[in-house]
């Protein structure tokens, strides 16, 4: 026997209650590792979930497939094929990256806010390193893998978006009222992704998508704005609500955007990647969303605080709705070249 095995027998026989408590933790820190505690993996998957903004990074996808899927239209091929997929995967890591990156640097403001106080990072849950780690892990191989996959182009204005979002847009938005502006480029990176992996360059019709994205978030940043403006002020967040709480530059904001939102929608058609049908329904539908827009100017004389947020809570609601309707209506509608 060697010595430090003869010395460890010593010591349990001189005290046999702190090696059968010894024994006992260890068997309990092995216990744990086979069976985590109730919950604990839901906690987890819940937690991983909000730190990658699951339903923010789901809304990017469905515009990236839009995308794609026009884009295989305009060259006349299928979009149902390996790329759409590979495309999807792509834009998924590096749009998750993101989100985990933003809430590493927002993790403090985050925990001064209501809405935001729980997510994982802002909680103590997960911490900065790990944050860290798996957002850059995730835009990393997100990258790698549109490089693989699609094209330079592609990857690079990936890249180019995640850049955008987390160096210029997250640390703008305690400074300036112009980050809901800048904030809006990255934000409607989505169809523009799909149309370069589809098709390999930048051209009109891909950036008519992107301006469609890019001009539907206002009326949309402005309703939520409205809604949380209170936890912004507390974050030292500089939405227009904070900067200027009356209320009228939010709408005027809000308005202008929901009116050229308009001859926006249209430019599909005018591109000639959708027909007619398509022109009808977009009209309406922007009609639709103006109309909601002018009943959220009602917030400037709102005689309660409830009434208020109910005219900005139904403006943020058609809005969800609005994007998907017409980006469905733009894909059954498109004409392959």
């Amino acid at each position: 026997m060697s010595t430090a095995s003869s010395a460890a027998a010593k010591a349990a026989l001189s005290d046999p209650r702190g090696s059968a408590s010894s024994a006992a933790e260890t068997a309990h820190a092995e216990s744990a590792l086979l069976h985590p505690a109730p919950g604990a993996t839901a906690t987890l998957i819940g937690d991983l979930r909000e730190l990658f903004k699951f339903k923010v990074t789901a809304m990017v996808l469905v515009t990236t497939w839009a995308g794609f899927f026009l884009g295989s239209m305009r060259s006349g091929i299928s979009s149902a094929q390996a790329g759409l997929l590979e495309t999807l995967v792509g834009v998924a890591l590096v749009s998750a990256g993101a989100s985990a990156l933003n809430e590493a640097l927002e993790r403090k403001s985050d925990a001064k806010m209501i809405r935001t106080a729980q997510r994982p990072m802002a909680a103590g849950r997960i911490s900065l390193t790990q944050g860290l780690t798996l957002g850059l892990g995730a835009v990393l191989l997100g990258g790698w893998w549109l490089q693989h996959f699609t094209n330079q182009l592609t990857a690079g204005l990936a890249l180019l978006t995640v850049f955008t979002y987390v160096a210029v847009y997250t640390p703008l938005k305690r400074v300036t009222t112009l980050a809901t502006f800048l904030g809006a480029f990255p934000g409607a990176a989505g169809p523009m992704l799909g149309w370069t992996a589809a098709r390999g360059q930048v051209e009109w019709p891909g950036i008519a998508l992107f301006a469609i994205l890019f001009v539907w978030q206002f009326p949309h940043f402005m309703a939520i704005a409205w809604l949380y403006r209170h936890d912004y002020a507390r974050a030292g967040i500089k939405m227009l609500p904070v900067v200027q709480p009356d209320g009228l530059s939010t709408v005027i904001e809000a308005l202008f955007y929901a009116v050229i939102m308009i001859p926006v929608s249209l430019a599909p058609w005018w591109y000639g990647i959708a027909g007619w049908p398509y022109a009808v329904l977009a009209a309406i539908l922007g009609l639709f969303y103006l109309g909601y827009t002018i009943r959220f100017t009602r917030i400037l004389k709102a005689t309660s605080e409830t009434q208020s947020r109910m005219y900005a809570r139904d403006l943020l609601k058609v809005s969800v709705i609005y994007l998907p309707l017409l980006l469905t209506g733009l894909m059954l509608a498109a004409i392959v070249k």
